[in-house]
């Protein structure tokens, strides 16, 4: 098969499935990976992560996220620049964490899937109060 018609061919229905999750996140807000799959009903953080790798880059990525809130490895900057525009919830890095690195406030930055992506949707805080990194 030449590269041309593998770019050609659809997705798979489960990798579109999570691309389209991902792009109904709000600004500021995240799902982890395991999120993902349980607001699907399909798959585990494994799959959806693996989605994410192959496709994830043409829908918000970073806003699917590891469950402890660890920036993913080698897009840091990338992914920290897109939280401080948005204002996502983070936590200071400590002293003893590699390159001191925030991490995502997963307690507030944390999205259910609800409708309205506001802090009664099941988040713990609003994403706009207290101090952003």
């Amino acid at each position: 098969m030449s590269p041309e018609s593998a770019s050609a061919e659809p997705l798979p229905e489960y990798a579109e499935r999570v691309l389209d999750a991902a792009e109904h996140i709000p600004p500021g807000r995240v799902m982890s990976y395991g999120d993902v799959a349980e607001w699907l009903g399909d798959g585990g953080p494994r799959q959806v992560g693996r989605v994410m790798s192959l496709y994830g880059g043409a829908v918000p990525w970073w806003r699917v996220v590891r469950s402890d809130g660890v920036l993913l490895s080698g897009h840091e900057q990338d992914a920290l620049a897109h939280y401080r525009a948005e204002g996502t919830p983070l936590r200071t890095a400590s002293r003893a964490a590699a390159g001191h690195m925030p991490k995502i406030d997963m307690a507030r930055a944390r999205w259910d899937g609800g409708a309205s992506g506001g802090a009664g949707d099941g988040a713990a805080g609003d994403p706009d109060e207290g101090a952003h990194i």
